[in-house]
């Protein structure tokens, strides 16, 4: 009989080795990346998207090159201390790597980084479990952005609907979320076909390095923590 493929066995080492070449060619372009351009920015973001980030890193692909994935390999890569980093100043980048974030190297002016990170943002709908930024209530009456079709799906998100003459009615007024509440399941799908997109997607800049210069743009940052090795 023969043998099925889903039993095969994969060594633990190879996995292991797999993993330790992947880390260590990120830890090479992050290094090379170093010496290749003017700057670099830690930056955090908040509500990521994907796609859309993509299509932002994808506008800057001519001056810039990102880089996000495990905060430790990318510290490694700068050095964690005086004594291991590969550039001076460089470990206070590492301190601030934390969280959500990445690193953005560059050769656009200092100026022009500024202010295409900090104009830049980009809507979306929320996902489940996000807080609500807003209150979105729904009177009694009739729904008329709905097609009957859909007043069997609405009415297992929830919400008490009725069909009256082919028009989706709402026979009392119904919470579809409430601010700073947890966005269920059934209201994330409400709140797409409503079309409000309460999630805004951004990109926020922590500090910046160069060979002349290093700024910290976050206020509440401790000092002790950047200066530490």
């Amino acid at each position: 009989m023969p043998k099925s493929k889903r039993n095969k066995t994969v060594t633990l080492s190879k996995t292991k080795k797999k993993g330790r070449e992947q880390k260590e060619n990120i830890v090479n372009l992050i290094r090379d990346a170093v010496e290749s351009y003017n700057s670099v920015y830690v930056f955090n973001f908040e509500n990521m998207r994907n796609l859309k980030f993509k299509e932002f890193r994808d506008q800057l692909r001519s001056t810039s090159r990102f880089f996000l994935g495990s905060n430790k390999v990318m510290q490694v890569s700068l050095g964690r201390s005086v004594a291991d980093e590969i550039r001076p100043g460089l470990h206070k980048v590492s301190k601030l790597l934390r969280g959500n974030s990445g690193l953005c190297f560059t050769n656009m002016p200092k100026d022009e980084a500024q202010r295409i990170f900090n104009e830049y943002e980009e809507y979306d709908f929320a996902r489940t479990g996000s807080s609500a930024t807003e209150t979105v209530e729904l009177k009694e009456g009739p729904l008329e952005q709905f097609t009957h079709e859909m007043e069997p799906f609405l009415r297992k998100q929830g919400m008490p609907v009725r069909l009256n003459k082919g028009v989706v009615e709402l026979v009392s007024d119904f919470v579809v979320c409430e601010v700073g509440k947890p966005i269920s399941p059934e209201s994330s799908r409400i709140l797409r076909l409503l079309g409000n997109k309460m999630a805004t997607f951004r990109l926020h800049l922590i500090c910046r390095w160069s060979p002349e210069e290093f700024e910290v743009y976050q206020e509440g940052l401790e000092d002790s923590d950047i200066e530490s090795s």
